[in-house]
């Protein structure tokens, strides 16, 4: 058929999924070309939305002083963070890089505009919160799209969401879903930098997954 994909293409899409990193420590100061952002951009606006609503909104942030407040919110929110582990999880939190704020030459909040469709939204009758997840397929969209391009993606979630909306100015029913670092980056770690540095390793796709009841743990093929 005519929208089936190339074995290069399909094998592309693949090497986007298996090489996207967290990236937190690598960021160049290079800009981002207009054109590449917007391409980002446009492929996270063209993410799966429950009801067709599109609930998102990108908020680009390359001010240096506005990324230095945020910094700022991010240290006193990863002191508290920290303090919530013990022994030696604790000392090793503390020794991870967390995030890219000021080196990474665009910061963007994904946002969620949970009244943009009105009151009652097809698919979100019954799973209301539908529309955050469907921001998270922007992400995601963005994402992949981003590690195309050449572009390193750090996710961002240890901010005080108070905070972030006074700082940005986002209208209270606004909720945020995912503060982004993007930019250039020097390389691209192997495997993911958590599981470099010890904090959590990578699952067995075979422990998690079932076949038709959650007790029926699905037999691995030979």
């Amino acid at each position: 058929m005519d929208d089936a994909f190339t074995g290069a293409e399909r094998d592309a899409l693949y090497k986007a999924i298996f090489s996207r990193r967290d990236v937190r420590g690598q960021f160049l100061p290079d800009p981002i070309p207009e054109d590449v952002l917007r391409r980002i951009l446009l492929a996270a606006h063209h993410a799966p939305s429950v009801g067709f609503m599109q609930p998102w909104n990108f908020l680009v942030i390359t001010d240096p002083a506005v990324k230095a407040r945020i910094h700022a919110d991010f240290a006193t929110a990863n002191e508290e963070a920290a303090n919530q582990f013990d022994g030696e999880r604790r000392d090793l939190y503390s020794r991870l890089k967390l995030e890219g704020i000021r080196e990474a030459p665009v910061n963007l909040l994904v946002t969620c505009d949970r009244e943009r469709a009105g009151p009652v939204v097809l698919g979100r009758t019954h799973m209301p919160t539908m529309d955050l997840y469907s921001c998270v397929c922007a992400v995601q969209n963005l994402w992949l799209a981003a590690r195309a391009e050449g572009l390193g993606v750090g996710w961002v979630s240890i901010l005080h969401e108070s905070a972030l909306k006074a700082i940005l100015g986002v209208p209270e029913r606004i909720v945020p879903i995912a503060y982004l670092c993007l930019g250039r980056v020097s390389h691209f770690e192997s495997t993911p930098e958590l599981a470099i540095k010890g904090w959590r390793q990578r699952l067995d796709l075979d422990d998690l997954i079932f076949r038709d009841r959650w007790d029926n743990r699905d037999s691995p093929p030979d």
